[in-house]
């Protein structure tokens, strides 16, 4: 299953240097309907793509009810040129189906 959607780049307040792009609710609520064997904080497997950059990782529940982040290494903001606000193109292949 693939998703793509664009969203802002954000920090997360608890700790300074993590940044995260929020799934959209819709595709966050197809991605909950996917039936999968639990694991550890609700995270997903994924295999993101972000400009020239694709990394496996994983999306986990985030702090809006019912949506999911993903995490966005130092190295793919750097690589691609983001900072904090920009909006982002993000692709998503989920990895545990």
């Amino acid at each position: 299953m693939h998703f793509t959607f664009t969203a802002p780049l954000w920090e997360w307040s608890a700790r300074a240097a993590w940044y995260f792009v929020s799934v959209p609710e819709e595709e966050s609520a197809d991605i909950r309907e996917i039936p999968r064997m639990p694991s550890g904080f609700g995270a997903v497997k994924v295999r993101a793509t972000v400009g020239n950059s694709t990394w496996d990782t994983s999306v986990f529940p985030g702090a809006a009810e019912g949506v999911y982040v993903l995490p966005m290494k130092k190295s793919v903001r750097v690589a691609e040129g983001i900072d904090e606000g920009d909006p982002v193109t993000v692709h998503l292949e989920l990895l545990e189906l």
